[in-house]
């Protein structure tokens, strides 16, 4: 809504962050989500609100107190198994009008990206998409929501000054998860459907890859990932070797790597992929252009394979290995196996 005076704005408080819910079961996401918002309540001297849409959520909800959220919104409905984007993007009108929150915050993923730009619409709302930090302008209060712009070239800092709730999403692996405080409690606010929000659109259950083809880069702690330097699917099939004799590996991969048809875009790391914050990244031809490494430089252990030094992920990398990926990495796989 565009409020015109200090007074409208007055009427907002509180930052609020919707949860991630898949298959009944709250995501990682959303508790850095709560820590994002922690910091920010802190600020502005108000509390953290997370809005739970989902089927038999309520006793997982409870756990949300203790990574800093202070009260939760529960709208429990068996209706509510799997995602229904227009349903969804209902009720939460509904709850933004009945509360007036002031900051809404939600994870950039498929779900996130599919519902909040709807609510942003409905609540004549301004939205900043894929942010990579969030804080508060100490003069009036505004959002202050920054994100990367130009391909990645430069960081564009973003207010909604005009209009309330100010809206972001984030990158799911780019903020901190604060660790849990089994003693905070809270309090838990149970809303109801009612007949408006319902919608006749078919619901879409959540998707599950069979094994061959499912990938989860972001709880993965260990990403193998190739570049144009693999050469072909063929280069892609050595990663998974490695990945699978590593154990628990996960195999990442570049923007022109999946553009090339080498691997599915479920792979990919990078600005218009997956941010990635794991133990260990090893990048494998992979040059390192802004893009891709906005989406993976705040791993723990960066290491490099490649045969031209000079490239910018073998330049940032904490470990970088010149040389013929195709003689090194079936050289590891050896020495792995005789462990």
């Amino acid at each position: 809504m565009k409020v015109f005076t200090d007074n409208e704005k007055k009427e907002y408080r509180n930052i609020w962050v919707v949860a991630e819910v898949l298959s009944g079961e709250i995501q990682p996401v959303t508790h850095e989500l709560i820590g994002a918002a922690r910091t920010l309540a802190d600020v502005r001297k108000s509390e953290v609100w997370v809005v739970v849409m989902g089927s038999g959520i309520e006793k997982t909800s409870e756990l949300l107190f203790s990574y800093g959220a202070d009260v939760a919104i529960i709208v429990d409905n068996p209706s509510l198994f799997g995602f229904i984007d227009e349903t969804e993007t209902k009720i939460m009108k509904r709850l933004i009008k009945k509360y007036k929150p002031e900051i809404v915050i939600c994870g950039a993923t498929t779900r996130g990206r599919s519902l909040i730009p709807r609510i942003a619409v409905m609540n004549y709302s301004g939205l900043t998409a894929d942010c990579t930090g969030l804080s508060i302008d100490s003069d009036n209060g505004d959002l202050l929501q920054t994100r990367p712009a130009f391909g990645g070239n430069i960081m564009a800092t973003i207010r909604s000054s005009n209009h309330r709730p100010q809206m972001a999403t984030v990158r799911p692996r780019v903020m901190k998860s604060p660790e849990p405080d089994p003693s905070r409690t809270g309090r838990m606010i149970k809303e109801k459907m009612i007949p408006g929000d319902s919608t006749k659109t078919k619901n879409i259950i959540d998707i599950f890859h069979n094994t061959e083809t499912a990938v989860n880069l972001a709880d993965a702690q260990i990403i193998i990932s190739g570049g144009r330097g693999m050469k072909g699917p063929e280069g892609f099939k050595l990663l998974k070797q490695f990945a699978k004799r590593v154990g628990g590996a996960a195999v990442g991969a570049s923007r022109a790597a999946v553009d090339s048809g080498w691997i599915p875009y479920a792979h990919q790391v990078g600005q218009t992929g997956q941010t990635v914050q794991t133990k260990v990244y090893i990048a494998c031809g992979i040059s390192g252009q802004i893009q891709h490494l906005v989406g993976m430089q705040s791993c723990d252990l960066i290491i490099a394979i490649d045969k031209n030094s000079d490239t910018p992920m073998m330049q940032i990398a904490d470990i970088a290995v010149v040389g013929d990926l195709f003689e090194i990495i079936p050289e590891v796989i050896k020495e792995i196996a005789n462990l």
